[in-house]
């Protein structure tokens, strides 16, 4: 048969609680402490009683028993929001900025989830203590790094590894939408004085932008970019079909020249000679002139392979352009090729409030890739593309 409780134990304990919280207002540190102790010694400490010990030895300067008594604390719940935020500034005291930003970073991560506004306040400064140790971090690597030129050109993937390190950059991965070939390096923007033949295709800009030009005083030359596939089913989601904010005008398409607009852009096909293109009849290569209009966000994708690079010529590039790829966002410049990997998450945009933005694009294989490996690339593609084209169900 199950005992009554014990009444004058749970009025003696109310009590000794709150007499150790008037004497902790008061001031009267040793005095809180020996009725929280009583708690403790009646078997019934709980987190709050701990933190009442741990407030009363940090007044007496006792800060070793503090962090004793925040331990317990936390122990008992490793959620305890006072018990938390006290260990934080305990150990920032401490002069210890990693152990005090661990405990700040799960205070404000908790006080964000938990929505209880009581810890708003305290959560805003947590947040501040991170910044503070945050750029204090990021300065003493920086410094001790040095001596590895980081800001030169050639020290570009340790930069980035830097970044990645400190969280101010995110890892964007290969994720193309069709088809993966393994073991390519993750690239977002290749390293321009790799392919010396944009030389040539950069040295033609003006040519090519008359002859841009040309073309666009023309209604009807450019198309919208995305189109409806035939024989397919298409939702539409994003809005992009038939839409022309986003429109091309093509030289090449599908793998195979659009003649009459080949013979009308003979600069700009005399300076790709030399380009590596990326040949699958059928798919590609794709050269074309790019029109974004003002306005105009193209949304975060992916393209359809990781075995090419894309290639941008900026032609036209008012202000307010721009073209994120993974973590790294760049506002083209006109006349200064840029090289790409379509398969890591991209977006751009034309934020000029009432001018165009034209770049001219192609695509090449990748420099990684051994002729062999093109042709298997090529191969397969072409395979998949005759299914269903020439064969019966069994």
């Amino acid at each position: 048969m199950p005992q009554p409780p014990n009444t004058d134990v749970a009025a003696d304990l109310q009590a000794a609680w709150n007499e150790a919280a008037r004497a902790l207002r008061e001031g009267r540190g040793a005095e809180a402490e020996g009725h929280f102790q009583a708690i403790v010694a009646a078997g019934q400490a709980t987190p709050a009683v701990w933190v009442g010990i741990a407030l009363a030895r940090r007044g007496s300067g006792d800060l070793a028993g503090e962090r004793e008594a925040l331990e317990a604390a936390l122990r008992l719940d490793p959620r305890e929001m006072r018990a938390l935020i006290m260990m934080a500034d305990h150990h920032a005291a401490a002069g210890d900025a990693r152990a005090a930003d661990s405990y700040y970073l799960a205070f404000a991560r908790l006080a964000e989830t938990g929505g209880d506004p009581a810890w708003q306040a305290e959560a805003k400064r947590a947040r501040a203590m991170i910044a503070r140790f945050a750029a204090a971090y990021e300065e003493q690597l920086r410094h001790k790094l040095a001596p590895h030129a980081l800001d030169q050109p050639q020290g570009r993937r340790m930069r980035r590894s830097l970044d990645l390190l400190l969280g101010k950059s995110e890892i964007y991965l290969q994720q193309p939408r069709h088809f993966y070939f393994p073991e390519l390096p993750n690239i977002e923007y290749a390293d321009r004085e790799a392919f010396p033949w944009l030389d040539r295709v950069e040295a033609a800009t003006g040519d090519i932008r008359a002859e841009l030009l040309r073309v666009l005083q023309e209604d009807g030359a450019f198309s919208p970019y995305v189109e409806a596939e035939p024989n397919r089913p298409s939702f539409n989601d994003n809005g992009m079909i038939g839409n022309p904010d986003w429109s091309a005008f093509y030289l090449w398409k599908a793998g195979a020249p659009v003649a009459e607009n080949v013979a009308r852009c003979p600069a700009a096909m005399a300076a790709l000679a030399e380009a590596p293109l990326c040949r699958i009849p059928g798919r590609t290569p794709s050269i074309l002139f790019s029109l974004l209009r003002p306005g105009m966000h193209i949304a975060p994708h992916h393209g359809f392979m990781n075995a090419r690079y894309i290639c941008h010529l900026p032609l036209i590039v008012p202000e307010g352009c721009a073209m994120r790829v993974g973590s790294e966002t760049r506002a083209w410049t006109e006349g200064r090729a840029c090289v790409f990997d379509d398969s890591i998450e991209h977006e751009a945009w034309n934020r000029n409030p009432d001018q165009l933005r034209v770049v001219m694009i192609f695509d090449v294989w990748r420099p990684e890739l051994s002729p062999a490996e093109c042709d298997f690339v090529s191969s397969v593609l072409q395979a998949v593309d005759t299914y269903g084209a020439d064969a019966t169900l069994p």
